[in-house]
């Protein structure tokens, strides 16, 4: 297998991406969320640039049953119904719903990696299931949204969790680009846990403005064992 980490998503040359697995890593937070709304019975998202195109689509959906959902420099965007901390979206709030998502980072970063093969969303909360549906691929790009197409540390050490997992369950090591490389030894030395995410930018962010408790949902190893999956725009749980 081979794999490649790309740090931000200005790195990445979608055209490249034509015969790998994608998958895309959002630590704080959008794939943390993604995965949390669909374990909790969320029918579907539908990841957005920009929180016109969200409001324009989610209009054309239906508002009966489609929620708003995103975020701007980590604050719920205003007149949308949820923001983006995972803890929002309970089986109360979205089960049956269909979520139109527009943040910073994250949903950028999907429609980045459209032009993979797949395009699978992985946070810690579900590291185990996506390193177990990555298993059998050629070639796997690992996309970490970074944070404001600068690095973030905590994206990379995921990746490297994510690398370390596969390796784990190969009998051969995979081959790794630099950004790879870095990214496992990362995962060698750190420990992704609150005090960690804590001490990262986004997490101080969280803090700041009274969201430090996204952080414990954040760092939950395996929480769920659900595997999202982007095709035609939407995110769901693949059937197969």
């Amino acid at each position: 297998m081979r794999i490649a980490v790309y740090f931000t998503i200005s790195e990445v040359d979608p055209a490249a991406l034509a015969e790998s697995t994608v998958v895309v890593v959002d630590v704080v937070r959008a794939t943390t969320t993604i995965v949390e709304a669909l374990a909790n019975g969320a029918r579907a998202i539908y990841p957005t640039a920009s929180t016109e195109e969200a409001v324009k689509l989610a209009g054309s959906l239906g508002r009966d049953d489609t929620l708003l959902c995103g975020e701007r420099r980590a604050a719920k965007v205003e007149g949308f119904d949820l923001g983006n901390s995972p803890g929002e979206f309970t089986r109360a709030t979205v089960e049956g719903k269909r979520l139109v998502m527009s943040t910073t980072n994250g949903t950028r970063a999907f429609i980045a990696g459209e032009e993979g093969e797949r395009l699978l969303a992985c946070a810690f909360t579900n590291l185990g299931a996506v390193a177990a549906a990555v298993e059998g691929a050629e070639s796997l790009a690992v996309l970490c949204a970074g944070r404001e197409d600068l690095f973030a540390l905590e994206d990379a050490l995921c990746a490297g969790y994510l690398i370390e997992r596969i390796a784990g369950s190969r009998g051969d090591e995979p081959e790794l680009n630099d950004a790879a490389l870095a990214a496992r030894t990362l995962a060698g030395t750190l420990h992704p846990d609150r005090t960690f995410l804590a001490q990262v930018g986004a997490g101080r962010t969280l803090m700041e403005i009274g969201l430090g408790d996204n952080l414990e949902i954040c760092t939950e190893m395996d929480r769920h064992t659900i595997v999202p999956e982007m095709r035609n725009k939407t995110i769901t749980l693949p059937t197969r």
